[in-house]
């Protein structure tokens, strides 16, 4: 009786915490979409199609800009107030940012103000995205076992593929409803502003969800009084690994669903609905491999899962551009599919081979630290680097170079990892 209480007790957590991070990573990509699509043309009217999507994924990086500090505000204070409340304040950050968003006025209405408020508010969804993700899969870390951590830390990273999911496909509904123009004029808000209702779900189901007792047992012996300090000065190796795992995850994904977007309808010259359909479709399979990666992790180990991840990415770039270039809806499906799924292969173990390398009294800050600093360099400057790289070149060998180079990068860093897999955080925590 009092497993099956334990048991409907954590998944109620893991419920809360994927409902919240999907709707925080719904706003956060729903940005990259539209930066893609639309706001190359509402905000940066006067310069060509692809300055102009460069322009607008400039605004775009700043939100990878605000979350290393989002991180270590964040961190700091879940680790000495606790996860729950941080998480609260998140999500009401990053969904009040993402409705005004949808509220703004266009270059052509307010001038070059529209764009400093566009930037504005895409540093505020940066700042609360950056405190997200630590708090969301440390919650179900701290409540879980550590057989089946892999497992279940990996639900809060399906809820990002399920942000993905659901901002895509609103946004392929808008595409198929609607003619370019109604969608450019006031369709592309829509998405936007539904993010009011999200919000009310999300508080509704976090406010049901207890503290981390793991976190409630370290604060009662001992707070870090500092802990971003003292983890960098106890654990700088352990920040140097998390960060190197990140590269070619982060690049990845980045370069196939926001980059690819433009890539094939100003690139290719298909049409702006079979991406957003390829990336719907893709983010779905994506959902479903996760978990299914992660439970690997927790069978043979997150390292060889991790760099079976990382080294796919980097070969699978060199097969990425040619299937987009083919013009068949098949082949670029498959083209985003793999991607997703080798990105899959890192994202679904990482929570869990994050939240092991560190102790509880400095886990939400260390976490968080290692996972946004490396979203500055990586995720920001993704879709940048790509643009720049096709208008220099005007080939997109030199973008699958760019990618097999942060594979190589996180696959060496997967190779000098410890392994975790099944170690107690009692273990960790005394270790450390």
């Amino acid at each position: 009786m009092a497993e099956t209480a334990e048991r409907r007790g954590l998944g109620k957590v893991i419920g809360a915490s994927m409902i919240g991070t999907t709707i925080e990573w719904y706003d956060f990509f729903l940005y990259g979409t539209a930066a893609a699509l639309v706001f190359n043309k509402l905000f940066f009217p006067q310069a060509d199609p692809l300055t102009g999507s460069l322009l607008a994924f400039a605004t775009y990086a700043l939100g990878f800009a605000a979350r290393p500090l989002g991180g270590l505000v964040f961190g700091h204070f879940g680790d000495r107030i606790g996860r729950k409340r941080l998480l609260m304040l998140s999500l009401m950050l990053m969904g009040g940012a993402t409705v005004l968003i949808g509220c703004l006025p266009t270059y052509a209405q307010i001038g070059a103000a529209a764009p400093l408020l566009l930037i504005l508010l895409r540093l505020v969804q940066g700042f609360a995205v950056g405190g997200e993700w630590g708090g969301a899969v440390l919650i179900v870390a701290e409540h879980g076992d550590a057989a089946r951590r892999g497992f279940w830390t990996s639900w809060p990273q399906a809820g990002v593929a399920a942000g993905n999911l659901i901002s895509a496909a609103i946004l392929a509904i808008m595409a198929a409803v609607q003619s370019d123009a109604d969608f450019l004029a006031w369709g592309w808000r829509i998405p936007f502003l539904l993010s009011v209702v999200l919000i009310g779900v999300g508080w509704w189901v976090r406010s049901t969800v207890a503290e981390s007792p793991l976190f409630l047992e370290a604060r009662a012996e001992a707070a870090a009084s500092a802990p971003v300090v003292e983890a960098i000065r106890t654990r700088p190796k352990a920040l140097l690994t998390g960060a190197g795992l990140r590269v070619a995850e982060n690049i990845c994904y980045y370069v196939v669903t926001t980059f690819a977007i433009t890539y094939v309808v100003e690139v290719a010259g298909l049409p702006r609905r079979l991406a957003l359909n390829a990336i719907l479709i893709a983010s779905a399979v994506q959902f479903a491999a996760i978990p299914l990666f992660a439970m690997l992790s927790d069978r043979i180990g997150r390292r060889p899962v991790y760099a079976i991840g990382a080294a796919g990415t980097g070969l699978w770039a060199f097969a990425f551009f040619r299937l987009l270039d083919s013009g068949s809806t098949v082949w670029v499906t498959v083209a985003i599919i793999g991607g997703l799924i080798f990105h899959a292969a890192m994202y679904g173990p990482q929570a869990a081979f994050l939240a092991e390398m560190f102790p509880t009294r400095i886990r939400y800050s260390a976490v968080s630290l290692s996972y946004q600093l490396t979203s500055i360099v990586a995720g920001s400057l993704a879709p940048i680097i790509a643009i720049a790289l096709l208008q220099a070149t005007h080939s997109s060998i030199w973008i699958s170079v760019y990618v097999g180079v942060a594979g190589a990068i996180s696959f060496v860093s997967a190779l000098l990892a410890r392994e975790t897999r099944g170690k107690s955080f009692a273990e960790i925590d005394a270790e450390a």
